[in-house]
């Protein structure tokens, strides 16, 4: 026997429809590439949308063509998404950080027919377009003021290839299966490789982040995506705010504090979204000026471990809690998120900050199990850590052209490389990548947790922490650090600071001071740089050994 529902395809741009018809008026605000605030609202995006689909339409672009998009977070990379999907297009969001070597090779493999570029990168593809040759047209994200002179091949203006057409246009008809967006992860070993989400993914895990033990976005929520667009899905913030009605303020090119802190205040943001390094940013910059988050409720922190002591500032400090989350390209990203449940609603102080490090509990649509090297399960106990593994709608089942080969086990699970451990009420925390975490002695010691507290030291910036050669022990932990401006710890300090903080046969067994810490272009500490750095270290504890 079958349902008797209607039969209603899961399309992303259905998503923009929503937020047009019972949210037309709410503002998207964006920082200008070319400088001034930007301000409209879900119903002329829709509109804008619309022409971008039909502009496209006009130019040839079949369902299942790659866009390229290379832009900060405005209104019109936002709008340009849509179009690109109700076009039956693919969305192919390209990371501007990468080596031009690394965006030559993903754009080629990507096979993308059009570039979207802002104009910070023109002068980037000028010098590399030779080597793009499937790039059929360039389409400038900006105006006709604004229209640089560039030897791009057959440039066109953004704003004068809208007005080419009228917006009179009707979404494609698809499949909800069909691709959507694509987004290259250099998470793995090799070549980046190509994650593919299609349209009933995307719609399904934006559901799963809209609900309250998750991001819990709704129309009285005014959002600032600090989070690029570029970055594994943009969060899904393209999708959950909108479906949601959240306001929207995008940040453009301006990732500084003071830039941050201007929009936060000024157009009095509730919920907002980064990695540990532009938080670090911020909380310099407060600190230095001052400053207050009157409006601010939460801060979403994930793409990298967050740091005890900046969760303390953001909550004790400046009023706005901290929500932990985790994910991955591969997940459309988000994995897990670190909202309280009943039974550890009444926690505060330390016993609240313990949780608070935890990458938090899967949302409705991840399944997560962690296993030992033999495949075994392994217990939710808090304590007994191994590889994570996560399955479901919005999880990856194969790299795009099968890169990679098979990437799932037996049962239907990713691995996802990284190692952890699930308490009893299903919060897991994250104590290493695989290839980091540093083995000692035969057991396993956690550098994200040494790292994590070594940032807690007020003459500390940034942390890391990696395993070195030891003849007695196989590896030993060295920590790295960055001092803030001014300051010079010592290696005692720093051993004192986190005595009682980590366990014994954790503390590092020596300590280098560098001036800057090597970060991948989605701002995760550089471990394989910084080993190779340090490769020749050699422990003072090894003579004694």
């Amino acid at each position: 026997m079958q349902g008797l529902m209607q039969d209603w395809p899961l399309l992303c741009h259905r998503v923009i429809d929503h937020a047009k018809t019972q949210h037309p008026n709410r503002e998207i605000i964006s920082r200008s590439v070319e400088g001034p605030i930007h301000r409209t609202n879900y119903s002329k995006i829709h509109a804008r949308s619309l022409k971008v689909a039909q502009a496209l339409d006009k130019m040839g672009i079949q369902e299942g063509d790659r866009i390229g998009t290379m832009a900060w977070n405005t209104w019109r990379h936002f709008e340009a998404w849509y179009g690109i999907l109700g076009v039956g297009a693919v969305y192919h969001t390209v990371n501007p950080r990468l080596f031009p070597e690394q965006l030559i090779y993903i754009i080629n493999h990507g096979e993308d027919r059009v570039m979207m570029t802002d104009l910070t990168f023109v002068p980037l593809f000028e010098k590399i377009q030779e080597h793009l040759p499937m790039v059929e047209t360039y389409i400038v994200m900006t105006d006709r003021d604004h229209m640089p002179d560039t030897s791009l091949k057959n440039a066109i203006c953004y704003e004068d290839w809208l007005n080419d057409v009228d917006g009179d246009f009707v979404w494609k008809e698809l499949d909800e299966n069909a691709a959507a967006g694509m987004c290259y992860t250099s998470g793995t070993t090799g070549n980046p490789k190509g994650v593919v989400y299609s349209h009933r993914s995307n719609v399904l895990h934006s559901m799963a982040c809209s609900v309250p033990d998750m991001l819990g976005l709704s129309s009285n929520d005014i959002a600032l995506p600090v989070v690029p667009l570029f970055h594994a899905n943009g969060w899904s913030l393209a999708f959950s705010a909108p479906m949601s009605g959240a306001g929207l303020v995008l940040p453009g090119a301006g990732m500084d504090g003071a830039s941050i802190y201007e929009l936060l205040t000024t157009e009095k943001v509730t919920v907002t979204a980064a990695v540990p390094t532009i938080w670090m940013m911020l909380l310099q910059y407060l600190e230095a000026e001052n400053g207050k988050l009157p409006d601010l409720q939460r801060v979403v922190i994930g793409g990298a471990a967050c740091p005890r002591a900046m969760t303390e500032a953001f909550q004790n400090k400046y009023g706005a809690h901290v929500d932990h989350a985790w994910g991955m390209t591969e997940m459309s990203p988000l994995g897990s998120f670190c909202s309280l449940k009943p039974e550890y609603a009444g926690l505060e102080g330390e016993a609240l900050l313990d949780i608070q490090e935890k990458q938090g509990h899967a949302p409705f649509s991840v399944e997560m199990k962690i296993f030992d090297d033999e495949d075994n399960e392994l217990p939710w106990d808090g304590k007994t850590f191994g590889r994570l593994k996560v399955r479901g709608p919005a999880v990856s089942s194969a790299y795009f052209k099968n890169e990679g080969g098979e990437i799932l086990d037996a049962n239907g699970f990713f691995d996802t490389g990284d190692v952890a451990h699930i308490d009893a009420h299903g919060y897991m925390q994250i104590t290493d990548r695989s290839k980091d975490v540093i083995k000692s002695g035969g057991e396993w010691i956690s550098s994200i947790d040494v790292e994590n507290m070594a940032v807690g030291h007020p003459d500390v910036a940034e942390a890391a922490v990696i395993g070195v050669a030891h003849p007695k022990w196989d590896e030993r932990p060295l920590l790295i650090v960055v001092p803030m401006e001014g300051k010079t710890p010592s290696f005692d300090d720093m051993k004192d600071y986190l005595s009682d903080k980590i366990a014994s046969w954790w503390m590092p067994d020596d300590m280098v001071i560098i001036k800057e810490i090597p970060h991948t272009a989605t701002g995760k500490i550089q471990k394989m740089e910084l080993r190779e750095m340090f490769k020749d270290h050699v422990l003072p504890t090894a003579d004694a050994a």
